[in-house]
């Protein structure tokens, strides 16, 4: 069943979607009001908008943690919850802050999905965590590390792993670059990249980082009122004429990150 729904040309469907929050005595936020989107399959797509537009809302959506107050999300044709029920791995998750287990080691972390499972036995799950962990550009000599002993860049590629570890067809990332230096920033892009194309993930990144996301998008897609008001490429989302999209991508931070456009 799964191998047929990786052939969908679109990975995530998004149709008619309303998120509320109660505020007290009867009243509720709209976050979004009745938001469409479609997430190709093989592409990375990039979510930017104001606080409070939803962004980690969306993505908890789509990997099934919150579910809409009204419309539609559709992981490879299902609703995220059914993919779970029947143990399709469709979606890994790079938290922001990388959201490991303090008490685990490396190794711990990246298998506990698999353990969860228990549909391995202990020496499969290890060497399918060491090959992740390689594949992240960490040697084994940091599989027994804890957490607390890691640098930024490295909590977050042992967290990348720990997404990767079901071999999921679609990878969302929240703020992937928050809180490394430019040079870790850097090497953590070329990272993404080169899994990305080897792989053949979809990928949904949430980030505030300009640099990251003119380095990294295939489209972009721009919340605000509440819903999409701009999706394509970096040039095509500049050229629409809206409050946030000259105040974020047309100051002068915007601007110089736009300069390493390709022409």
């Amino acid at each position: 069943m799964i191998d047929r729904l990786h052939e969908r040309d679109s990975v995530v469907e998004i149709r008619g979607l309303w998120t509320e929050f109660p505020r007290g005595r009867g009243q509720v936020q709209v976050v979004h009001r009745d938001l469409g989107l479609d997430i190709r399959r093989g592409e990375i797509l990039s979510l930017v908008g104001g606080s409070g537009t939803g962004k980690t809302v969306l993505l908890r959506q789509i990997l099934g943690l919150q579910a809409p107050t009204r419309g539609t999300v559709r992981v490879l044709g299902a609703p995220p919850a059914e993919l779970s029920a029947r143990g399709a791995a469709a979606v890994g998750m790079l938290f922001q802050h990388g959201a490991l287990f303090s008490a685990f080691s490396v190794l711990e972390n990246i298998a506990f999905p698999l353990r969860e499972l228990k549909l391995l036995p202990d020496e499969l799950i290890r060497d399918a965590a060491l090959v992740k962990l390689q594949m992240v550009g960490l040697g084994p000599e940091h599989a027994h590390k804890m957490p607390a002993n890691l640098s930024g860049g490295m909590i977050k590629r042992v967290a990348l792993a720990r997404a990767l570890i079901m071999d999921p067809p679609l990878l969302l990332l929240d703020e992937p670059t928050a809180g490394l230096d430019p040079a870790a920033s850097d090497s953590f892009c070329e990272l993404l990249r080169g899994l990305h194309r080897e792989l053949g993930l979809t990928v949904v990144m949430v980030t505030h980082d300009l640099d990251t996301l003119f380095d990294l998008s295939t489209r972009i897609a721009v919340l605000a009122d509440q819903r999409v008001i701009a999706l394509g490429s970096a040039r095509e989302v500049m050229a629409v004429d809206h409050p946030f999209i000259r105040e974020y991508f047309l100051g002068g931070r915007g601007h110089r990150a736009a300069l390493a456009l390709p022409s």
